[in-house]
């Protein structure tokens, strides 16, 4: 446990910083398999849900949890498998 004002500080900082990273990590998965998952399945809203993971995607690079290449990857392979259905 810190005993310095400004550790103390820095740990509830860091925690706050977890849970969000936390909440949109889980997102971002939850929205990946939903979108390979509608692919696999060839339902008819499989487009849009490859554009809300694709929007996940995005906020995850733009907040750090992702590097914006592994985004970019990401993003190329869910419109590839998409186009290869359609």
């Amino acid at each position: 446990m810190p005993n310095i004002k400004s550790a103390k500080k820095r740990v509830n900082v860091i925690a706050t910083k977890t849970l969000r990273n936390k909440v949109i990590n889980s997102a971002l998965k939850t929205a990946i398999k939903k979108a390979y998952a509608a692919i696999e399945n060839n339902s008819a809203d499989k487009a849009e849900v490859v554009a809300y993971a694709c929007k996940k995607i995005d906020q995850a690079a733009s907040k750090g949890l992702i590097h914006k290449n592994c985004a970019a990857r990401k993003k190329s392979n869910l419109t590839r498998k998409l186009n290869a259905v359609a």
